[in-house]
């Protein structure tokens, strides 16, 4: 996903800028936080000298020498360089499950670091950027766009109007290649939502209630039926568990929505009565429709023998709110739409405890179906798809010149991924992409979508399918790429 160091503004007295001008100067302190001090933030080093003597930037210095661009900060050209503390790298090592710094592939840390480069010189003292907090873009070394502007308390923004934005801890050093800010993230562009407050009219909403309800349960009580109580059970326990086994089981008939149009998006919803909410992965799965509510027990229930149809991650949420499912894909892939089964269990032997309210639950909402149907009177077609040509170990920023799919707004367009590359990365902000993961035209138009190549190979592709929210689609397709 910059504090001022001088503020300037025209209509202030001469005696109101001495004393702002005091106030306000830059920050060089050891501990990078918005400590105001009387330097004026020029340094007597390169941008690779200052980062190597602050150990507050060693694991900084360490992933510049592993992705191998130390000159890009002494080459003598002058750049604006984003400097990651200590804490950003830990915390980005953690969330990608990478042990240390030399665990990261090389091409994926080098267009991380590079993202971090600003090919001018941008210091908040400029002007244009002091007289206006309209984010302004800047070309990174990764050829993707880095917005800089500041907020009502003249603190610095990256990416300020994206998905994801960060402050900036110490701006305003100047190494005598440029100028160095200093933050406590490893921060990336994530394209922006857009503007959904105006519905497509020609999209609604319909609901589907649940047909049956109820749980089972193991151990000692695995012969019992819980059709009528008022709560669904679910926790997959530790060890023999035995009591402690519950699996919610839900029956819905999908012939009963009655909107007509085609049903773009399917989404399950588990109103909440308890939650742990550990973090842990839940899981929806078919099963087969032969049980009954009042019949169903432990002892005779249909196991599913397939991979889940959807997955999240328990999160600790208020009795009402609810646990989302989205099972599209599973729907788009069903032959008839009558009558299905669904089962719902927690990560094996996580112990969380997850309470849900059944159809018969006084205030709670019954499990549901949530469609959303458009006409599907849209055509998709395929306006532009060159492919393109990358370096080996390189990074390429997707544009519309290079794929281009028209026939519904940019936002709206939906592309899936049905082979990921075989040398190399397909990359969505901070999200290495794999199979089944979705991105949208407007992720290529602002260039929100990387390639990135492993070093390896003289091709490579990509397999995509399309669709719209309006029910269009098109089959899938190949986008070649020439490694050089």
């Amino acid at each position: 996903m910059k504090k001022l160091n001088i503020i300037i503004h025209s209509k202030l007295s001469v005696l109101m800028l001495m004393v702002l001008a005091g106030l306000y100067s830059c920050e060089i302190q050891e501990d990078f936080e918005y400590q105001k001090s009387n330097s004026t933030g020029v340094l007597d080093v390169s941008a690779w000298e200052y980062i190597q003597t602050n150990e507050a930037l060693s694991l900084f210095e360490e992933a510049i020498q592993l992705a191998g661009i130390q000159d890009y900060y002494t080459d003598g050209t002058t750049r604006t360089f984003i400097a990651p503390t200590n804490s950003a790298f830990e915390e980005y090592l953690e969330a990608n499950a990478y042990a240390s710094l030399a665990d990261v592939p090389v091409p994926i840390l080098r267009n991380a670091l590079l993202y971090h480069i600003v090919n001018d010189r941008v210091i908040f003292t400029d002007p244009e950027l002091m007289d206006s907090n309209r984010p302004l873009p800047y070309e990174t070394e990764n050829g993707q766009f880095m917005y800089l502007s500041h907020n009502s308390n003249f603190i610095g923004l990256i990416n300020e109007g994206t998905s994801t934005q960060w402050e900036i801890s110490t701006s305003n050093l100047e190494p005598t290649n440029g100028v160095l800010h200093i933050v406590k993230s490893i921060v990336y562009f994530s394209a922006p939502s857009g503007d959904l407050s105006t519905p497509d009219p020609s999209i609604v909403k319909d609901t589907l209630f649940v047909m049956y309800d109820t749980y089972i349960n193991g151990g000692n009580q695995s012969g019992t039926n819980f059709g009528s109580v008022d709560k669904i059970l679910m926790k997959n326990a530790s060890g023999d568990g035995g009591l402690y086994q519950r699996r919610p089981f839900l029956m819905f008939d999908l012939a009963e929505f009655e909107t007509e149009g085609v049903i773009t998006d399917l989404e399950l919803r588990m109103s909440i009565s308890f939650t742990h909410g550990k973090g842990v992965p839940l899981y929806v799965y078919a099963t087969d429709t032969s049980w009954t509510e009042m019949g169903l027990t432990w002892d005779n229930a249909p196991f599913p023998d397939s991979d889940p149809i959807s997955t999240i991650t328990s999160v600790k949420l208020a009795t009402g709110e609810y646990f989302a499912f989205n099972i599209t894909d599973y729907y788009q892939s069903l032959d008839n739409l009558g009558k299905i089964s669904l089962m719902l269990d927690a990560e094996e032997e996580s112990n969380e405890t997850d309470e849900f309210g059944s159809k018969e639950h006084a205030s709670l909402n019954m499990p549901m179906l949530i469609a959303t149907i458009s006409s599907g009177t849209n055509l998709l077609e395929i306006e532009t798809n060159t492919g393109f040509s990358v370096e080996q170990g390189g990074t390429f920023a997707w544009s519309n010149d290079v794929l281009e799919v028209t026939g519904a707004p940019a936002e709206d367009v939906i592309y899936t991924v049905e082979e990921v590359p075989a040398n190399g990365w397909l990359v969505k902000g901070a999200s290495i992409l794999n199979a089944g993961d979705k991105f949208t035209q407007n992720d290529i138009e602002v260039m929100n979508l990387l390639y990135i190549n492993d070093g390896n190979g003289s091709e490579d592709k990509v397999v995509l399918s399309a669709r719209d929210r309006a029910g269009s689609s098109l089959e899938a397709f190949d986008v070649s790429i020439t490694i050089q």
